[in-house]
């Protein structure tokens, strides 16, 4: 809880009655590698705050193989924006890629806690544009490169990221197949 808290004071102090508002407003989770927080085609009930561990943004391809679009890590929130926002059921799932320590907020608590403390959502909405906007430049950045040079971008960009998730979740973020990234990785060594 103490490294919500303290995400949070990067953007505006937070005072320690508003502080206790907050702590009654979420809750701890610990979340084992493979888990869904969230799983495909449900609607997401939570916005999640990543103490510890790393999350990605997953959607079944039309052969069934999970592919992975995101990955989020510490001091980072995540959720499934659209489904979130609008109480709909989206394809793609939050799974956790290691075992990793979450804050939970449901929608009804977020929503308390925006009346509860006004300033909270201005917070909230800066912390998802940052967010929104790292995601943009992260598929920026490997838009038109080949394989080997999207994971050497990858690893530069994520070093602690390809540190600690399955290599057939980079593969699959990385849109090649385990054994393509076997010989890249074989061939930079």
């Amino acid at each position: 809880m103490a490294a919500f808290i303290e995400f949070l004071t990067q953007y505006r102090n937070i005072p320690a009655n508003d502080r206790a508002v907050l702590e009654n407003g979420v809750q701890h989770r610990m979340v084992a590698a493979a888990e869904y927080l969230s799983p495909s085609g449900a609607v997401c009930r939570e916005l999640f705050f990543i103490c510890h561990g790393v999350l990605r943004i997953v959607m079944q391809n039309d052969k069934g193989n999970d592919i992975t679009y995101h990955f989020v890590k510490e001091n980072q929130l995540c959720t499934l924006l659209d489904s979130f926002t609008n109480n709909k059921p989206v394809p793609e799932g939050i799974q956790a890629c290691c075992d990793s320590e979450v804050v939970a907020i449901s929608r009804q608590n977020l929503h308390e806690l925006y009346k509860k403390l006004p300033y909270f959502e201005a917070i909230i909405e800066t912390v998802i544009k940052e967010g929104l906007l790292r995601k943009i430049e992260i598929q920026k950045l490997f838009h038109n490169e080949d394989a080997s040079n999207r994971y050497r971008l990858f690893v530069q960009q994520h070093p602690d990221i390809a540190l600690r998730v399955p290599l057939g979740d980079i593969a699959s973020y990385l849109r090649i197949t385990p054994q393509s990234l076997s010989r890249i990785r074989k061939n930079r060594q």
